[in-house]
């Protein structure tokens, strides 16, 4: 069974990058339905502008969110939290490396 350390490390050494929320949310929720971005928005309580940023990937899912988005689609606030959190650290961990090569891990004496 995977640790959570392995499962994050999993995340972001995989080649491919993970999918950003905003491309979920349109993919398997907007592009099969009949509701527009403007009428999804008005059902969730944002401004048409908010979703589109997600949906385009130009912003991130905070959690309030990830509340809404979980209402609307059946879904948890975790599962969009996850997709951003792994999009995030894929992108970090890729985009900068050398910011965190120099870090040493903790070692810790067993009693």
């Amino acid at each position: 069974m995977n640790t959570t350390k392995e499962k994050v490390l999993n995340a972001t050494m995989r080649a491919a990058c993970p999918s950003h929320p905003g491309e979920i949310l349109k993919e398997l929720y907007l592009s099969g339905s009949a509701i527009s971005i403007t009428d999804f928005a008005g059902d969730i309580g944002v401004s048409r502008k908010a979703v589109s940023a997600i949906v385009n990937c130009h912003k991130s899912v905070t959690p309030e969110m990830a509340m809404r988005l979980s209402k609307a689609t059946k879904t948890t606030p975790q599962l969009w939290m996850n997709l951003q959190a792994n999009y995030d650290l894929w992108h970090l961990a890729h985009e900068k490396p050398e910011a965190f090569s120099s870090i040493k891990p903790l070692v810790f004496a067993i009693a």
